[in-house]
């Protein structure tokens, strides 16, 4: 099975670029290879199971069905009726998510199909690089150009935050280099400004699922048991099992992307917990901004930015 990938950071709200991108039917508006396009069946474009033809400007007819929308996540997927290419099994997703310390938006399209023998690796490198990154080019493109409007009345979450805290940011440095160092669970107290005295316990590896990391944040003593560890979606998860906060059920974690076009990263660290409303008007924002925030901020002025002459 090959897989095409390519990815971006547009500078506009995510709900802007999903108002232009989610009209199935309007890719000649910018993809600069296609000259026209049709629903079929006289379907609106936002029916799920529908279908579009259309034409490129070299002349070649492709149809492709909607077999996934979704407002509330910002994507949508589908397949090949008459495929551009000569594979198999394609079915491809576009979603965005937003960069919540810019209020930019994060792009990324993924297919993944069957080529035949003989081509393994071909269409891989065109998919992502001449269809995908091209368009990614020309919308950012087009955005720069035009800068349109955030639509009227458009909550950047249709179906509510997922997360009590939901933040994002990029890191100006390759997706690889930056997990190598986010995935020492017991690493976050050499580079993290308020965290001090971190090691995990009984002298468990910091790569071990179940292993505990004690330390201390500020005065504050805390004990975080390692619930999850992705090295393929570059994400891990943990849950507080000692704390003096006034928080139960606390689950949390980081998850990367590369940014293809620019070889960067782009972080979400998510936090769920339950505590009153009252003290949730303090742990949300510092959270957010001491702890995630902060976190992505530190590890690229840390080790990706250059140090300053004396």
């Amino acid at each position: 099975m090959a897989r095409a990938y390519a990815s971006i950071i547009l500078k506009a709200p995510v709900q802007t670029v999903w108002n232009l991108i989610r009209d199935f039917n309007g890719l000649p508006r910018w993809a600069p290879a296609i000259a026209r396009s049709k629903i079929e069946d006289g379907l609106e474009s936002d029916v799920v199971g529908c279908v579009r033809s259309f034409y490129t400007h070299e002349g070649s007819h492709i149809r492709e069905r909607l077999l996934m929308l979704d407002d509330a996540n910002y994507t949508f997927s589908y397949n090949f009726e008459k495929p551009a290419f000569p594979v198999k099994n394609y079915v491809a997703t576009l979603r965005l998510y937003p960069v919540t310390n810019t209020d930019h938006c994060f792009a990324e399209w993924t297919s993944s199909f069957d080529e035949a023998p003989g081509d393994e690796g071909k269409y891989e490198k065109i998919i992502s690089q001449d269809v995908f990154a091209a368009n990614w080019k020309s919308l950012a493109s087009i955005i720069a150009k035009t800068k349109p409007a955030l639509p009227a009345n458009s909550p950047r979450w249709k179906a509510g935050q997922p997360n009590k805290v939901w933040t994002s940011r990029t890191i100006k440095a390759p997706a690889a280099d930056v997990w190598a160092i986010m995935r020492d669970f017991a690493g976050m107290g050499a580079w993290h400004g308020d965290i001090t005295k971190m090691h995990m316990l009984k002298r468990a590896r910091s790569d071990k699922v179940s292993g505990i990391r004690d330390f201390y944040f500020g005065t504050g003593h805390l004990n975080e048991e390692l619930l999850h560890l992705d090295d393929v979606q570059r994400s891990f998860s943990y849950r507080i099992t000692k704390s003096e906060l006034p928080w139960i059920n606390y689950v949390s974690g980081p998850r990367l992307w590369p940014v293809t076009a620019t070889n960067t990263t782009f972080g979400v660290w998510t936090g769920d917990w339950q505590a009153s409303p009252q003290d949730d008007l303090n742990l949300m924002p510092n959270t957010e901004s001491n702890v995630y925030q902060r976190a992505f901020a530190e590890i690229e002025k840390n080790f990706f930015t250059p140090k300053k002459p004396k």
